[in-house]
């Protein structure tokens, strides 16, 4: 079953041109990566210090970037392991930064709950990728989960630009956490369908490998 509240890829057609467009320039997946990271923490200086509107602006331009890397590096072939762990790291540290810009702002003004919910944001957030990347190492898969990077970043985009950041801290909180636990639960499928993990076979003994041709 299959849990989530919206495409986690935008249509191909939208996105092509931009990323002909980019592949032409010379721009490599992993600069993508890094300057969506890049805006993201431009996004969270303006939110501390009280600049919610162009930080949630930012925080759009940013995370548009999110959707082009993959594409890039599917369409011109570089896609690697290492591009793949960029990436998801530059992801997490990317929510990380933006909630603690919140956070310093929310502290700041005084503003006690709104500081407090951007902490358990942060930690649900951080849980629902942990749990997946637990379940990988495994050798299962698990992408289910109704409240994950897209949906967040949509929820803290609009209270940022609407203002409404209370609100949008208590959806981000709450639900991260559900997902979270629901990711956990469904774990115990996804890791108990997963292949068996080959195993090494034993590596000679000492006086094996240091025996003459002969004598073996």
């Amino acid at each position: 079953m299959n849990f989530k509240l919206m495409p986690h890829r935008p249509p191909s057609a939208a996105i092509a041109p931009v990323i002909r467009a980019m592949a032409a320039a010379g721009i490599t997946p992993n600069m993508v990566s890094v300057v969506g990271f890049a805006g993201t923490a431009a996004a969270a200086a303006l939110v501390a210090t009280g600049h919610l509107f162009w930080g949630g602006l930012l925080l759009l331009l940013a995370s548009a970037l999110d959707f082009l890397d993959g594409g890039l590096a599917r369409a011109t072939g570089q896609s690697t392991k290492f591009g793949g762990v960029l990436d998801s790291t530059l992801d997490r540290l990317s929510e990380a930064v933006l909630l603690f810009g919140i956070q310093w702002y929310a502290i700041t003004h005084g503003m006690t709950v709104e500081a407090m919910l951007s902490f358990v944001a942060v930690v649900g957030s951080l849980m629902v990728s942990y749990v997946r990347a637990r379940v990988e190492a495994a050798g299962g898969q698990l992408t289910d989960g109704i409240f994950t990077r897209p949906e967040r970043v949509v929820v803290l985009v609009a209270a940022l630009i609407t203002g409404y950041l209370n609100v949008g801290l208590w959806v981000l909180a709450i639900v991260s956490v559900f997902t979270a636990g629901q990711r956990l639960w469904l774990a115990q499928w996804a890791v108990s369908d997963a292949p068996p993990r080959p195993t090494r076979p034993p590596r000679p003994s000492r006086a094996r490998r240091l025996a003459t041709p002969r004598e073996r």
